[in-house]
């Protein structure tokens, strides 16, 4: 079955394609937020997932060997609807997922607990999720953690696009600058 569109679905894609994080190379501070989601949910995978028109893509993960997934099977297409976590104690038990690919075969996913990653004005691009093989239940400290670290994600990836701007401000300068000095120089050469 799949996911609802959001109602805001044009507007969250442009916002998205705005962080220019989409196939991008790994990053160790990613790295570090899905070990530590691993970690503290007691399962063996964890997502950076960032869902896109047709995929959901990751930015980070730990325990599974693919960079993306159709958005049609993604469990984070559900998790994106709201702003608390979406957690699934048995996805074959959960009539949204029981025939999905994902959890009839590999990697075989039964649980899944996703926040979703949500901007400032309200738009969720993807999630930070913990997957895993078998039936499992994230305790409320969990699942307030996985909240917490969705946030240090969203800060992380504003930090990134704030940085950007600025390098791009600062290069302009550099030019605006590199101009003004070569037409003083053509004048002063004129003179």
């Amino acid at each position: 079955m799949n996911a609802p569109l959001p109602d805001n679905e044009a507007e969250r894609l442009a916002v998205l394609r705005g962080y220019q994080i989409l196939d991008t190379a790994p990053d160790r501070e990613f790295d570090l937020v899905t070990a530590l989601a691993s970690r503290i949910c007691g399962t063996p995978i964890a997502l950076i997932s960032l869902v896109d028109e047709r995929r959901q893509w990751f930015k980070s993960n730990v325990g599974l060997n693919v960079s993306e997934t159709n958005r049609n099977v993604a469990f984070c297409g559900y998790a994106i609807l709201q702003r608390e976590v979406l957690q699934v104690s048995d996805a074959k038990a959960d009539k949204r997922f029981a025939d999905n690919p994902l959890v009839t075969g590999n990697p075989h996913i039964r649980f899944y607990a996703g926040a979703p990653l949500v901007t400032e004005n309200g738009l969720a691009l993807g999630t930070v999720c913990v997957l895993d093989q078998k039936p499992h239940t994230l305790t409320k400290e969990q699942q307030e953690s996985l909240t917490l670290i969705s946030q240090l994600t969203m800060s992380l990836l504003d930090f990134r696009k704030k940085l950007r701007e600025i390098s791009k401000v600062a290069s302009e300068r550099e030019w605006l600058i590199s101009e003004l000095k070569r037409t003083a120089d053509k004048k002063d050469g004129a003179s």
